[in-house]
């Protein structure tokens, strides 16, 4: 039975994507759940809420757990989200270690080894080659054998492109494998847990992120502050979220020249929540300066961290 009622054979648990910041964690989350889920930014520390995508398939169903990236912290918020992925390492089933096939593998991916194995020395650790749509054969295969060295004998490798949909269903089957036997989760039809709020946030975070210059990704959050029915039409809704920045110099970076980078981030932000919701949105945004807001513990909590 697809839904996992009364089959011995079926298999679910939950699994979190690893890796330094732009290995394509959340490019493979999307293209594992088959729609748009977790934010994708060609840019580091863009995930910040562990966004969960379910993965149903016949014979499993697989709970994808996105990790905001496991670095050094250099700040009270980076902080946070260390402690956030050390809770997520030892509550899974499986890890999956993400190296791009066109780089080398660096101390950054031994490091988080290392902390994976320190942290949760029992949970199953998988290696996934990504980007192979990038590199030529002879490439993968060294990739993949470096891989393979790092992780040790026991761990399977697997190359994927997310991009291209290449080994998608093999890697669905050998996380598969992994997983304890049981029913499913979830029902069918359902792809994530996380309220809307947190989507539409990070939906608008990721289009106020596009084409910015580096010194923005750590200091935007977005904050959903209502959704009401729109008084004109009745199959709309009301939407008013508030992007806060640490500096007035980024506010009007994000509001650009007469406000035109703000109307761009609404109308991309919008169609993607639509397409997520299934409803005729209308965008509200505001952009408010909250000083150094990551080091400080009171406006942390304020901001959902």
């Amino acid at each position: 039975m697809a839904d996992g009622q009364g089959n011995a054979e079926f298999r679910s648990g939950f699994v979190c994507f690893v890796g330094r910041p732009n290995t394509g964690k959340s490019t493979l989350t999307n293209a594992l759940v088959g729609q748009k889920i977790a934010i994708t930014s060609s840019r580091p520390q863009t995930t910040r809420h562990t966004i969960r995508g379910i993965v149903h398939r016949d014979h499993a169903q697989l709970i994808l757990v996105d990790t905001p990236g496991l670095h050094r912290p250099r700040t009270l918020l980076g902080q946070r989200l260390n402690d956030l992925v050390r809770d997520t390492y030892s509550e899974v089933d499986v890890i999956t270690l993400c190296v791009p096939a066109d780089e080398k593998i660096g101390p950054g991916d031994k490091w988080i080894v290392a902390q994976i194995k320190q942290m949760a020395p029992k949970t199953t650790v998988l290696g996934v080659v990504t980007k192979i749509d990038k590199v030529g054969r002879d490439q993968i295969a060294e990739q993949l054998l470096a891989l393979s060295n790092l992780l040790g004998p026991d761990a399977d490798v697997v190359p994927v492109s997310a991009v291209k949909g290449e080994q998608i269903e093999v890697l669905v089957d050998v996380i598969a494998s992994k997983m304890p036997e049981g029913p499913a989760f979830y029902p069918d039809g359902e792809l994530t847990d996380e309220p809307e709020e947190t989507l539409m946030a990070e939906l608008i975070r990721e289009a106020a992120l596009e084409g910015v210059r580096d010194e923005l990704p750590h200091s935007l959050a977005v904050v959903i502050e209502e959704i009401l029915p729109y008084e004109e039409r009745e199959d709309m809704l009301d939407v008013h979220a508030i992007l806060y920045v640490e500096r007035p110099s980024q506010k009007s970076i994000i509001i650009g020249k007469g406000g035109a980078r703000l109307k761009e981030v609404g109308t991309n932000a919008r169609h993607q929540i639509e397409h997520i919701l299934g409803t005729r949105i209308y965008l509200n945004l505001h952009v408010k300066v909250a000083k150094d807001w990551q080091r400080d513990p009171k406006q942390l909590g304020k901001l959902g961290f």
